[in-house]
């Protein structure tokens, strides 16, 4: 049956599992976790720079051999100890502490290992430290401090690289927390007033103005304009919505202004869930990591076992002193069996791994994604963004009833420098790129989904799609057997018609990234089946297919279908990996 737990219960119980709670406010997490990141940081460096500071002189007091130049004050055993002491008991003390929280839970890890292999070799040295003589009929004079610090300074390192690493994967998750709205504008009791996004409630009537972010998740139910998800689906061109579309937390409102009904709030919205998703992966441990605690588990009790089974065998059969050997051999067992390469060498290549990536703009789902990208058959590429700039610019300009090439793109860009559009914008700075003159347009209004209209000087100009055209009456004859040729080149024709006459059409199209082929082609080198995913028509994504080789093109698939579309491919045998800008393109 389902009990409630106290906070003081939850809280003893994490705290006898070796862990310290800490109680997070809502909407304080994302500071608290940086606070807290950034001090598990200084901390691990300043007790790095101790240990290796102390564990340099130790290393060759302990190593005269090797280093005869090494002063014999250097080599002193009391000197060697009160060096040593620090590192053992300070630096090292985590691996004491988790060595208790695995001890109450009966069991064993990693920091088992460490714990007893550095303490066997320290208590040992201690020993011959304060009664040499007892060893030196043995002809054992050797110490073995050394061997203590520097596995300790090794594993240290390890945990070190490995908070880092995550520290700069946690980045992600800031940036993420930073696209949300602070405030809202809702509607209660008749009237609009701003409050908090965290105080935003399910049934709520928001308001979102043009160029605001949208608070949060929910449903259209009065106005029309274009939102840009870019954030969500990596899409550079703004979706249009109206009545009964959904719209998401952090998405920008280019134009026109709308309110909709607020369906999924605070932890529940789509970018909370990616926030959620980027934080499980963190702790998540690959299959290697858990191979290791795994053994350490069996391992442990089975080198101690070996351990004291060696001291009864010495102590019983051995030579005299047979107690003394007995002790030798114990600890020789103890020291050997500490795997200190596995200790740093597991989180180090995971964790630095996953460090480079994120310097790259990669970021992996998990620690096990990374450690079987190795076994990828195939890729799949999301085309806006990763293969394309990401951002349209004019390719082709055809002119019609006489008109100029010059003056058809000058009128289109002088009525387009009031529009927030992206086509517009390209349109813009094409002209600029020219030099061409801009005027200032007048009776600007734009029709969502088809297009805008303006007056420059005394000329009224329309731009927009075919059926904007039809609807204004204006006819493009052969004009339109041009502009079915451009959209299966993977462009977007727009007409331009002025003073009621069509005038051209200016194509804009999301070019190539100068890398794009050649990334493709290293991929097929590495015997990798490439595809290409968009939301983009199909005659329009194929064309882009054919430029760069991919293989496979899945058109017209929707930002919330390209996991399923992943799964597809996984149901066909292939293991997948999927590349793209958007923060929703990451689905295997």
């Amino acid at each position: 049956f389902p009990t409630q737990v106290e906070i003081a219960s939850l809280r003893q119980a994490i705290k006898e599992a070796g862990y310290e709670p800490l109680m997070v406010e809502e909407g304080a997490g994302i500071d608290r976790e940086r606070a807290s990141k950034e001090a598990e940081i200084r901390t691990l460096s300043h007790k790095l720079i101790v240990s290796v500071v102390l564990s340099i002189p130790i290393l060759l007091g302990s190593l005269s051999d090797f280093f005869p130049w090494v002063p014999s004050w250097l080599r002193h055993p009391y000197l060697l100890f009160l060096l040593a002491t620090p590192v053992q008991f300070w630096v090292g003390w985590q691996f004491y502490q988790g060595f208790w929280a695995a001890l109450k839970h009966k069991t064993a890890d990693m920091n088992t290992l460490i714990a007893i292999g550095t303490s066997a070799a320290y208590a040992y040295s201690v020993v011959m430290t304060v009664v040499p003589g007892y060893f030196r009929q043995l002809g054992v004079t050797h110490v073995y401090y050394d061997t203590a610090v520097i596995i300790i300074t090794l594993i240290l390192l390890g945990r070190l690289l490995e908070a880092r690493a995550r520290g700069r994967t946690s980045e992600a998750i800031r940036k993420l927390m930073g696209l949300q709205a602070k405030t809202a504008r809702v509607i209660r009791n008749g009237q609009e007033q701003d409050i908090p996004v965290e105080a935003v409630e399910i049934g709520d009537l928001v308001v979102v103005r043009p160029g605001e972010k949208i608070p949060v998740d929910g449903v259209i139910v009065e106005g029309h304009s274009s939102v840009d998800e870019s954030m969500l689906t990596g899409e550079s061109l703004p979706v249009e919505k109206t009545a009964g579309d959904e719209v998401f937390g952090a998405t920008i409102n280019k134009m026109g202004s709308f309110t909709f009904r607020a369906t999924r709030v605070g932890k529940e919205t789509m970018l909370a869930q990616i926030i959620r998703l980027v934080e499980e992966a963190q702790g998540s441990k690959a299959p290697i990591q858990r191979l290791a605690d795994y053994v350490a588990s069996i391992f442990v009790p089975t080198v101690i076992g070996i351990g004291i089974l060696t001291f009864a065998l010495w102590a019983l059969f051995g030579p005299p002193p047979a107690l003394t050997f007995a002790l030798v051999n114990f600890v020789a067992v103890l020291i050997i069996a500490c795997p200190c390469a596995l200790g740093l060498a597991t989180p180090t290549a995971i964790m630095v791994g996953m460090g480079k990536g994120a310097e790259h703009g990669v970021l992996f789902k998990n620690s096990a994604s990374l450690e079987i990208a190795h076994k990828l058959q195939a890729i799949v590429l999301d085309k806006t963004g990763t293969l394309t700039q990401g951002e349209p610019a004019v390719t082709d300009i055809v002119t019609h009833n006489g008109f100029d090439e010059s003056e058809v793109l000058r009128l289109a860009a002088s009525a387009e420098r009031g529009s927030e559009h992206p086509l517009g914008e390209a349109i813009v700075e094409a002209a600029r790129a020219r030099g061409l003159p801009l005027d200032d347009a007048g009776n600007f209004a734009a029709v969502p989904g088809h297009g805008i209209r303006a007056t420059v000087g005394t000329q009224a100009v329309l731009i927009g799609n075919a059926r904007f055209m039809q609807e204004a009456e204006i006819t493009f004859g052969k004009l339109v057997e041009v502009a079915d040729r451009l959209a299966g080149e993977g462009k977007t024709p727009m007409y331009v018609a002025v003073n009621g006459r069509g005038a051209g059409i200016i194509a804009v199209a999301d070019t190539l990234k100068p890398h794009a082929q050649a990334a493709v082609d290293a991929l097929h080198h590495l015997g990798l089946e490439v595809l290409m995913i968009t939301g983009d028509n199909r005659r329009t994504a194929e064309a882009i297919g054919r430029q760069v080789g991919i293989d496979r093109v899945l058109a017209e698939v929707l930002p919330d279908q390209k996991v399923d579309q992943v799964k597809q491919l996984q149901a066909e045998g292939k293991v997948v990996g999927m590349v793209g800008d958007g923060i929703n393109d990451a689905p295997a």
